[in-house]
């Protein structure tokens, strides 16, 4: 089952989903982001060290480390 959250103003369903992304250096990366539909890049759970986070001006879930 993927993870999931319902936005307070919305009141839509997003779930987490991440990717590798290669730069330019060489260097690959993990982006996760939200999307209103399960993909098979869906994360069961949140990453260790992350918090979710809604954008109160457009209900958008968005991923950030915890605060300390």
């Amino acid at each position: 089952m993927a993870f999931s959250v319902v936005s307070k103003k919305s009141k839509k369903t997003y779930y987490l989903h991440n990717r590798l992304q290669k730069l330019k250096g060489g260097q690959e990366v993990t982006l996760y982001f939200f999307a209103g539909d399960v993909r098979a890049e869906a994360l069961d759970a949140l990453p260790a060290g992350m918090e979710v986070i809604e954008n109160e001006r457009t209900g958008l879930p968005m991923l950030r480390k915890k605060k300390k």
